[in-house]
């Protein structure tokens, strides 16, 4: 693999990989500075790459591979990631208070579900991922992952039920 075609095939993944990677180092440093060693990784193996079947699955499986590598070894100091939540913005104060009342209640209602839930529901419904993309970084069947992302948006919508339908008296 020359150095064109590692530009076109991996190097032009890294945008894409950088959600994940930030997300999961918790800081846009990290995430860069990861994303620089995912790639010299990459370059180094750039013939094993070439012949690989599916390059853009390993790409992915290599950055999440690399993120768990690096918490493990080390600990960083964790910036807030809610950043990354996406927010629906509005012209109206009260409805952008709600929003973020609402995204502080799901963040805390994701710490209740199992990590691969967690994993898919973050990869999926915040990072924009692809079940085959996901399926590839977590080394899941792509029917596998789109399993728990429904379990993950029952328990989270059951929950924030009960929440609000406490809030209002009811049970």
């Amino acid at each position: 693999m020359n150095k064109q075609d590692f530009k076109l095939k991996v190097f032009s993944l890294s945008e894409r990989i950088y959600p994940m990677v930030a997300r999961m180092l918790g800081s846009d440093i990290n995430a860069e500075d990861a994303i620089q060693e995912i790639m010299l990784k990459l370059w180094e193996k750039r013939n094993k790459v070439a012949k690989h079947p599916n390059i853009k699955g390993l790409v992915f499986l290599t950055a999440r591979n690399h993120c768990i590598d690096v918490i493990r070894k080390k600990p960083m100091i964790v910036e807030d990631a809610t950043i990354y939540f996406k927010t629906v913005k509005s012209s109206d104060s009260h409805v952008d208070f709600e929003w973020q009342e609402l995204q502080k209640i799901v963040l805390e209602i994701l710490k209740e579900i199992p990590n691969q839930q967690q994993e898919v529901f973050m990869m999926r419904d915040i990072d924009g991922y692809e079940f085959t993309e996901i399926a590839t970084a977590l080394e899941i069947k792509k029917e596998h992952a789109r399993v728990l992302l429904s379990r993950a948006r029952k328990y989270i919508g059951i929950a924030l039920e009960k929440k609000y339908s406490y809030e209002r008296g009811t049970y």
